[in-house]
């Protein structure tokens, strides 16, 4: 399979980014370095190219109930424009896909679901459409999306861009007319642990508002190895890292996003025994005692024992200290727990910490 190419794939080899395949797409990886372009999200404004995600909007007179049924989060009754943050599960509790359903209507949710898993993703809701009174349109080629990060977003949004998003709070999202005709879709979430906002609009409107970004000089241009550390040192999850078909929601720490008070919802049993029972592996930080780098997949281990895999790990450029995020044994997974992990041929000490690393600075 050819990886595909996002409308902005041109104004990136134009600024001389490293270019590599992710998600089914050739992104990004960093224009400057990973070390500059994580320092600008968080002390200024960095603008990340995040057209790769995909988009399905779901309208109908059903279209609330579905996505409660499809969805772990609870919609019922939402506020216009706010979003929430969940999964799609499959009936055994691992997890389709994490992803963020915005509420633009009465009856109108738009998703946004991750770049590799689109297909996977879109074939998987249609599945589940039977009974429900709703369409099901795949957006995913239509709209592009820029992810403006960093203490000084809403300034630079509002000034160079000429978008209103002042009032916005955390989580939530508008419609806006564009000077073109067309309405886009800003919001307020982020995937760095700063302020930020995402605007979706069609390829020639985020062309034409990247350039107006990169021109103003406020705002750096940011690949995905800057949006990784960004991430994982406030502890969010990436999909096929920290949440995957093996691994559910309640080993990730992530039940507060599964509520199990609803009727119903695909994987509820499952993650009602879990809850109950208790789950063999959770999710934990680690912070190494030494300068060595752990990385996905590098063992956990006890007493010589593997007891666990680090999921993500990085110097963490904010902190200055080496730390993972890990997969371990639910009776290793204690505050305080001292471990190994192995890099290469040694073993290096640490200790299980949270996994929040670094201090998110949403504006809420």
């Amino acid at each position: 399979m050819n990886d595909k190419k996002t409308c902005l794939y041109d104004k990136h080899v134009a600024l001389g980014a490293l270019m590599s395949p992710f998600g089914g797409f050739i992104m990004p990886i960093q224009y400057s370095s990973i070390i500059d372009e994580h320092t600008a999200v968080r002390t200024a404004c960095g603008v990340f190219d995040v057209s790769h995600m995909g988009e399905v909007r779901i309208t109908g007179k059903d279209a609330e109930k579905y996505v409660n049924h499809i969805f772990t989060n609870d919609v019922t009754n939402a506020p216009l424009g706010q979003i929430y943050y969940g999964m799609m599960l499959y009936p055994d509790g691992g997890t389709v896909d994490d992803l963020l359903v915005y509420k633009m209507g009465v009856d109108d949710f738009f998703l946004v679901i991750n770049a590799a898993n689109i297909d996977k993703d879109v074939a998987w809701m249609k599945e589940h459409t039977e009974g429900f009174d709703i369409k099901l349109d795949h957006q995913s080629d239509y709209y592009g999306q820029l992810a403006v990060q960093g203490p000084e977003a809403e300034a630079v949004v509002e000034e160079v861009l000429g978008l209103a998003c002042k009032e916005l709070k955390f989580y939530t999202a508008k419609t806006l007319p564009a000077a073109n005709g067309e309405t886009i879709i800003v919001s307020r979430t982020g995937y760095t642990g700063e302020d930020g906002f995402e605007i979706y609009g069609s390829h020639d409107f985020i062309r034409a508002n990247w350039d107006k970004l990169i021109e103003s000089g406020r705002c750096k241009p940011c690949g995905l190895g800057c949006r990784d550390t960004l991430r994982f040192e406030v502890g969010l999850p990436l999909y096929g890292d920290e949440l995957s078909a093996e691994i559910s929601p309640v080993m990730a720490g992530l039940s507060m996003f599964c509520k199990l008070d609803k009727p119903e919802f695909i994987g509820k049993e499952a993650l009602v025994q879990q809850k109950a029972e208790g789950v063999s592996k959770k999710l934990v930080g680690i912070e190494l005692k030494d300068k060595a780098i752990p990385r996905h997949g590098y063992a956990v281990v006890k007493d010589g024992q593997p007891i666990g895999e680090v999921t993500t790990g990085y110097h963490c450029l904010s902190v200055d200290k080496s730390v993972c995020m890990a997969l371990v044994n639910a009776d290793y997974a204690k505050l305080g727990t001292e471990v190994e992990v192995q890099i290469r041929k040694k073993t290096f000490p640490g200790v299980v910490v949270k996994k929040k690393f670094y201090d998110k600075h949403y504006k809420k």
